[in-house]
């Protein structure tokens, strides 16, 4: 980050009630997370946490696509890797914005890269929240802003689901009517649930002035209706949303690092004042280049997990568990009833079954099972028949 940069992060927080404290604080944040104890990626740590299991293990907690990036987009990355040598050998960040924009119908001025989606979640809590003007969420979602927040020592307020598990936005602005980031997980992660277009538009027209809402659809190509259930069009209305997208799930490139943003060029500039820094690697954003396009591709997985998904629910439901939804992402989250999370998760660990335990204490005997391949689904419900039993 340039000395101009640091200026204008700090002149744009002590205008907006930050204390120089705070200020340091996010200084370390995006200069030295690690060193802050705080990963700007819950997922990702989670992955780590887990890094030493064996290597047979069939892994089904993190969301992951279960095969790696589509075949246009390795051979993309491949012949870049070869000009690896060169910081920007043909433009490479370029391209992927054009093709963004492209297939998004969103001018190239709203785009921005960067290496993954996480990072853009956390300086937009920055650049839009305060001491005063808190973070907006539902209860459960997905958890990466929280603790961002709760380091920046800006409030928080929470909204549970409704009943049918969309996120309730009239509740979420009732929670704090001067929130400064509203943050909709679209689907949501960890339930797989979508919130109808028209609540979120809702949410956009009657949030308080001076506040985003923050959309996040890491999981939109998983969807049956896509690309007709976006918050695009929210983009080129040039409505105060902020609207993040990763190439980690239907892509498989979860290890890749690559996401992008959109907004308006004035909210976009708000985010990068937090040091955009370098984006994805010169590999990377060609794979994602190429893989934007491959709409068979990305068909043909959507279907395959679709089939996967129902082969498994229909698999619990048969044996008398809650599976929470519907979901519409490649995971579900499923009520165990009389056991916790925790132990659900030492039983399927112990099976050779890795899936996602408690990490949502709002819902202490549900856990959240990714949905793999045919194979991935066939080892988990075998091990269910023995756990179950």
């Amino acid at each position: 980050m340039t000395h101009m940069i640091d200026e204008q992060m700090k002149d744009d927080l002590l205008s907006r009630g930050y204390s120089r404290r705070q200020m340091m604080r996010t200084a370390l944040m995006f200069g030295g997370a690690a060193a802050a104890g705080l990963s700007l990626n819950s997922e990702l740590a989670f992955a780590k946490d887990r890094a030493a299991m064996a290597p047979n293990m069939v892994r089904i907690g993190s969301n992951e696509c279960w095969t790696g990036p589509m075949a246009p987009g390795l051979a993309a990355g491949n012949a870049a890797f070869a000009n690896a040598n060169r910081y920007s050998p043909n433009d490479e960040d370029a391209k992927l914005v054009k093709a963004i924009a492209t297939v998004e119908n969103v001018p190239e001025d709203h785009i921005a890269t960067y290496p993954g989606s996480g990072e853009t979640l956390s300086r937009t809590l920055v650049a839009f929240c305060s001491p005063t003007r808190g973070l907006v969420q539902a209860s459960p979602t997905y958890d990466n802003p929280t603790p961002v927040a709760k380091f920046l020592n800006v409030p928080i307020a929470s909204a549970p689901l409704t009943s049918d598990y969309r996120h309730d936005v009239k509740a979420m602005l009732k929670a704090n009517p001067n929130g400064g980031v509203y943050y909709v997980v679209n689907p949501n992660n960890p339930t797989g649930t979508m919130t109808p277009m028209a609540e979120i538009e809702w949410l956009v027209n009657n949030k308080p002035a001076g506040a985003v809402v923050l959309i996040d659809e890491a999981y939109i190509h998983w969807t049956k209706d896509f690309p007709n259930n976006t918050a695009t069009h929210l983009v080129r209305q040039g409505k105060d949303v902020v609207l993040t997208r990763t190439f980690s799930k239907v892509f498989g490139m979860a290890g890749a690092r690559v996401g992008y943003v959109m907004a308006r060029p004035d909210l976009l500039k708000k985010v990068e004042v937090y040091d955009r820094g370098n984006g994805p690697a010169i590999p990377t954003t060609a794979c994602a280049t190429a893989s934007l396009t491959a709409t068979a591709l990305i068909n043909a997985r959507r279907n395959e997990m679709i089939q996967n998904r129902a082969m498994t629910v229909d698999f619990l439901t048969k044996r008398g568990l809650k599976v929470i939804g519907p979901s519409e992402a490649n995971m579900i989250m499923v009520d165990w009833k009389t056991k916790s999370a925790k132990e659900m998760g030492a039983m399927y660990k112990a099976q050779g079954i890795q899936i996602a335990g408690p990490r949502w204490p709002v819902w202490p005997t549900v856990g959240r099972v990714s949905i793999g391949n045919k194979a991935d689904m066939e080892a988990f419900m075998n091990a269910s028949s023995k756990i179950l039993a």
